[in-house]
């Protein structure tokens, strides 16, 4: 037991790991909490339409969802390997752990997570965040402060602007137009239910469709950190190669999902645009209107008779 409890003296506090961001969190809770509000009114919707309704407002919220969460999650593209590296600097101590890199739009995540997690009485598990939104050089510096393990340092030194491979600025530039993108998408998703709602569903396809050509759109600009020369991560006995992970193929299933939605959308209502207005609810109160309007009706002749009459009689007494 040493004077600082087996802590390093450059940490105040024993580390802990990333468990999970809070913006992912906060975007979660919210579309649940429109999810519940939207499905309490279920049982006011009579018939068939409940059903209807209700895989409408699901489905509607899941890609709202999905494109707004995809700006923060940091596994758009993912490396991992197991190795032995060099643990601290000055140091000749090697443990063996797991390297992670997860690039997101708007940085990279890496992660060391020691095989077992205790070595050299300490707790190998880091999840360190550097981002380029607003200055990684920053980051950077803090973490040579803080004393991060090697593999963690050599890593985010690859993404400084100083660094011979050079690929922060293709990086943070895709990113940045993906992320673009991605808020154009949403922007046409909210157009698209705002139009679902009126007699112009045409439109809302049309949207739909607008909102997958830019899910497509951001995960293009993504691809293109893929045609950069790669540069290599050497870490002990190991390397680290990015490729494309969850994020990525998520944004490509949402994308196929609204671009099947608008296609359906608008063929169907040029097939049966009636029937497609009965489902949305659009235009029915104008039929209400017409079936009222056109009832048969009934006069009262005596009533009618003593009007026109008394007015003509007292003219011709005249």
């Amino acid at each position: 037991m040493t004077f600082y409890d087996d802590i390093y003296p450059f940490y105040p506090l024993q580390r802990t790991s990333f468990v999970f961001s809070g913006r992912l969190l906060t975007i979660i809770l919210v579309f649940l909490v429109l999810a519940v509000s939207f499905l309490l009114i279920l049982p006011g919707i009579r018939g068939k339409s409940r059903l209807f309704w209700m895989f409408r407002v699901i489905i509607g919220l899941f890609i709202g969802v999905v494109i707004v969460a995809l700006n923060f999650t940091n596994d758009w593209a993912e490396a991992r390997t197991t190795t032995n590296a060099t643990y601290k600097s000055f140091s000749n101590a090697v443990v063996n752990a797991e390297i992670g890199l997860h690039v997101g739009l708007y940085g990279i995540n890496v992660t060391l997570k020691g095989n077992p997690v205790i070595q050299f009485n300490e707790t190998i598990d880091y999840n360190e965040m550097f981002s380029w939104q607003d200055s990684i050089e920053k980051d950077y510096e803090d973490a040579l402060e803080k004393g991060l393990p090697n593999p963690i340092l050599y890593i985010a030194e690859k993404f400084t602007f100083n660094s011979p491979c050079g690929i922060i600025f293709q990086y943070a530039y895709s990113g940045r137009y993906a992320s673009a993108t991605l808020w154009t998408a949403f922007c046409c998703w909210m157009v698209s239910n705002i139009l679902l709602s009126m007699p112009v569903i045409l439109y809302a396809g049309y949207m739909m469709m607008a909102t997958a050509a830019f899910i497509f759109f951001s995960m293009a600009s993504f691809s293109t950190i893929m045609n950069l020369p790669q540069c290599i991560f050497s870490i002990g006995t190991g390397s680290l190669e990015a490729d494309y992970s969850h994020s990525f193929w998520l944004a490509l299933a949402t994308g196929v999902l609204c671009a099947v939605i608008g296609f359906l959308v608008v063929m169907l209502d040029f097939l049966i645009p009636e029937k497609m207005r009965e489902a949305f609810s659009a235009g029915v109160d104008s039929y209400d209107d017409e079936d009222v309007w056109y009832k048969e009706g009934y006069l009262n002749s005596m009533f009618l008779d003593g009007v026109t009459t008394t007015p003509l009689t007292s003219v011709i007494t005249k």
